[in-house]
């Protein structure tokens, strides 16, 4: 595919890539930022495109991937910045042991919205939550991996549709 035949194909997804990037943030400003790291992805990675391969797929694949690598990069950095004067706290645990109810509430609404899922569903929905890949859980649980990638992908909508009101960052 040439240069300039790429980079018209990209141009033409630019507003379902947005629409599935507000989707997946559900925010205007992080949608933007991933639908041009995307763009800026699938450009560098335009010699890595197999003419056969379904382009929409490919590039909705490359911002699905940077989305979650973006998700699990931020869990896993969470740094404290102690700001006082207090030398003394800083040696502190950052955690407290007492929930705030806010946080308690949500929590057992959320394993209460997890546990309302079918089993069929929630089974490889908690497996992937919990950092199994795809081909891990369709090898455990004896399914295609078609099978298991959709399993996952309805049980996230039916728990974005019974937990809308809550907004995660």
């Amino acid at each position: 595919m040439g240069s300039t035949n790429f980079q018209a194909r990209l141009l033409s997804v630019q507003r379902n890539l947005l629409n599935f990037a507000y989707t997946l943030t559900s925010d205007r400003d992080d949608a933007y930022d991933l639908l041009q790291d995307t763009t800026l992805k699938a450009l560098d990675n335009e010699d890595k495109y197999v003419e056969n391969v379904n382009f929409k797929g490919w590039v909705f694949t490359i911002m699905r991937n940077l989305f979650i690598n973006k998700y699990r990069r931020q869990s896993r950095s969470t740094i404290v910045v102690d700001q006082s004067d207090d030398q003394y706290m800083i040696n502190l645990s950052q955690e407290s042991t007492v929930e705030s109810p806010e946080g308690s509430m949500s929590e057992k609404e959320i394993n209460a919205a997890i546990a309302g899922i079918a089993d069929e569903l929630r089974e490889p929905f908690t497996l992937y939550v919990s950092g199994y890949h795809y081909a891990e859980i369709a090898e455990k649980m004896n399914l295609p991996l078609g099978t298991v990638k959709s399993r996952i992908y309805m049980a996230r909508k039916r728990l974005q549709s019974s937990l809308g009101d809550y907004r995660y960052d």
